[in-house]
């Protein structure tokens, strides 16, 4: 079994190496039932980055268990994940996660985001950083603004999740592959939680039709300032909101 983890990248030079340094040092989980093997991909798509990161890319490029792909302008974290599910299909994962290139999110939180499906209780496992994890204190009008746009979501779509903008969403091959991403920018994850409480499944025993289960899982976080290089703003939270619409009213 593969799980590959899809990373987007975008002028990260500093901390993405640390973070690739840290995501390598992680241990494969152990699958659940102690007899199937789990093997680790590693899909890391660079968004057009002009600050160095490319050249780091280059050493990464022939190691075994990472693929790499560019974009020759930069495009957004949204087209960046699209080009990651896609190239970790092709090569033919079983479960995609989708990992921060800067370091707000910890590699060792894959075991507990991915246990639930290689337990057979989920097809999809959003993170959330508002259940219980350390978590570093930052903006409070961020925090108000995510719980806004949490809770619109959760309106659309009818999951109870508490926190849809985390960057933690790992994801079975049969969800992934129903999941065709349109949103380039940070629009993605309001547009992930919509397409995957859509997605119908098919039951192995009585190959009734179902809806996907859907898990949350307490990760940590350590969010950064803007003058240390976080690049969401007030304009992806307005997108988010569109996106919620343009996506939740959709049959």
């Amino acid at each position: 079994m593969i799980y590959a983890v899809v990373i987007p990248v975008y002028n990260e030079r500093t901390l993405f190496p640390l973070l690739i340094e840290r995501l390598l040092r992680t241990p494969v989980p152990a699958h659940p039932d102690g007899a199937t093997s789990l093997d680790r991909l590693v899909v890391i798509v660079d968004d057009g980055s002009a600050d160095g990161t490319r050249d780091f890319l280059k050493s990464l490029d022939s190691r075994p268990g990472i693929l790499v792909a560019l974009h020759d302008r930069n495009q957004g974290k949204g087209a960046a994940v699209r080009t990651g599910f896609a190239r970790a299909l092709q090569a033919g994962a079983d479960i995609v996660l989708v990992q921060d290139a800067d370091l707000e999110y910890d590699p060792r939180d894959h075991a507990p985001v991915l246990m639930p499906i290689l337990e057979g209780r989920a097809d999809a496992v959003f993170g959330s950083r508002f259940l219980g994890q350390a978590h570093r204190v930052l903006y409070f009008w961020h925090s108000i603004a995510n719980r806004f746009i949490t809770f619109a979501s959760d309106v659309f779509t009818n999951l109870n999740l508490t926190d849809v903008e985390c960057c933690f969403k790992a994801l079975t091959r049969d969800v992934a592959a129903q999941i065709v991403i349109q949103e380039d920018r940070f629009g993605v994850e309001p547009e992930l939680a919509a397409k995957v409480a859509r997605a119908r499944l098919t039951e192995p025993a009585s190959g009734a039709p179902r809806r996907a289960r859907v898990y949350e899982v307490a990760v940590s976080y350590a969010g950064r300032t803007y003058e240390e290089g976080k690049k969401i703003t007030w304009r992806d939270g307005v997108a988010a909101l569109w996106c919620i619409l343009k996506y939740g009213l959709r049959p």
